[in-house]
């Protein structure tokens, strides 16, 4: 092949409005349709290739300046992205004001949009950046007849294991807005059983993890109770965002010590996480307090985390993922991969690059199974709870035109959806109870 044929000629950007069911969380509710970006880099040897972000209005921003800088550039050119984002994007003025000084103190700011701690300019940047660098490999593999991994440096396995991703929920929307999905609502501990049963039954899951937050401790610790005792020796996880003060989270980890594989961001901070590790032999993991290289000085030299959960997204693509991964390893600190409301794209992605990590000690989050729709010709499937390490060129997916199209049409009918091109889960939960307003951190 000319190597000029990988020159990049156009990037397309395709914002799109994906049905979402009323899973609830600490801040609220997700709102009926969630925003995502479809990044698509077309090379001048015909080849596409796509990638997936989150589509909200502060991430358009960005990548709108990106797209139109990448022409001319390869799909090579990997390690050009982040300087590039850098310098046509600037600092976005959806970052938090006093972003800087929260990263560096015990303080009580959590990005509601993604429940991922502080929300700087650089975390956005980097979002943007991973579905441009996803949608360069997928390109670059394709035209090299690889599959992604085989760029990455090959898998080390042939199956990445998932979680069910269980959380309280109601059977609908309020109002009767958005899709059906056919699931009962779960707002108990045996709603919250029969919804693993389901999960377990239909996608093989073998672990579990609850998103907490929602109820007061005494209620999520009587679930996870009944987990254990429904599915005993499969291991449990709960995560509450950051929903409990330090006292809190102790006296949840007492009554819950040697029920749960680990407990994700009890506290909001990494001062905080590092006084409740200090108290409890149940391993920490967070997404909220390691989302970038910057915050892991202070995080492991503190012991406030034992478990890092990756997220392509978070950390500007899978190579970086990779950098993240030997950096834990180094550190004697586990890994484990973050999820949030994502497509087929970002699934594919997310197993491709966890199929080449070493050490991945516990299975992954995925929100995949709660998404009933797509852009892909093809869902991926789950199958005793693992996803199947495509060998296809690049990612090992298509797009679907015609779906691509009519998600796109929702998110363009900003008449009927306009209000949710941001996600907002404060928002949506004010049209169930018009009082509610996002709960201070820590709740509990």
């Amino acid at each position: 092949m000319n190597p000029k044929d990988l020159t990049v000629t156009d990037v397309r950007l395709t914002p799109v409005l994906v049905a979402d069911p009323p899973l609830l969380n600490t801040q609220g509710v997700h709102q009926p349709y969630t925003p995502r970006l479809i990044v698509e880099v077309v090379t001048a040897g015909g080849v596409t290739g796509v990638g997936e972000t989150y589509g909200d209005t502060a991430y358009l921003r960005l990548a709108r300046p990106l797209a139109q800088a990448l022409p001319g550039h390869r799909v090579t050119d990997l390690n050009v992205l982040p300087d590039l984002a850098a310098r046509v994007c600037g600092d976005s003025p959806d970052a938090d004001a006093d972003a800087d000084a929260d990263a560096d103190a015990d303080a009580d700011v959590v990005d509601a949009g993604g429940l991922r701690g502080v929300r700087t300019a650089e975390k956005l940047r980097l979002s943007v950046v991973s579905a441009f660098e996803v949608a360069c490999l997928d390109a670059l593999g394709k035209a090299r007849g690889l599959p992604v991994h085989a760029l990455l440096g090959g898998r080390v396995r042939d199956a990445v294991d998932y979680s069910a991703y269980l959380f309280y929920r109601w059977a609908g929307h309020p109002g009767g807005r958005g899709e059906d999905d056919g699931w009962d609502a779960a707002l108990d501990p045996a709603g919250i059983v029969r919804q693993a049963a389901r999960l377990a039954r239909e996608h093989g899951f073998a672990s579990f993890k609850l998103k907490g937050g929602v109820f007061e401790p005494d209620a999520e610790i009587a679930a996870v109770l009944a987990l254990a005792e429904a599915f005993p020796g499969r291991p449990l996880r709960l995560d509450p965002n950051g929903a409990w003060s330090v006292e809190t989270s102790l006296y949840v980890a007492g009554r819950l010590e040697g029920v749960l594989e680990y407990l994700e961001d009890p506290a909001s901070t990494t001062a905080r996480m590092a006084r409740v590790s200090a108290g409890t032999d149940i391993p920490l993991a967070t997404n909220m307090c390691v989302t970038t290289f910057s915050e892991i000085p202070e995080a492991f030299a503190s012991d406030a985390v034992q478990i890092v959960l990756s997220d392509h997204h978070y950390w500007g693509g899978l190579r970086r993922t990779q950098e993240l991964a030997a950096v834990c390893r180094t550190f004697g600190v586990g890994l484990s991969m973050h999820s949030n409301t994502h497509l087929g794209i970002s699934l594919a992605a997310m197993t491709h690059v966890a199929a080449t990590v070493p050490g991945l000690d516990h299975a992954c989050d995925s929100h995949y199974p709660w998404q009933t729709e797509d852009v892909l010709t093809e869902r991926l499937r789950f199958r005793a709870g693992r996803i199947a390490v495509s060998d296809a060129p690049g990612l090992g997916v298509e797009l679907d035109r015609d779906r691509l199209a009519a998600l796109h049409a929702r998110w363009l009918d900003e008449a009927a959806h306009g209000p949710m091109r941001d996600r907002d889960d404060a928002a949506a939960m004010r049209l169930a109870d018009p009082s509610w307003t996002a709960p201070p951190v820590p709740r509990w």
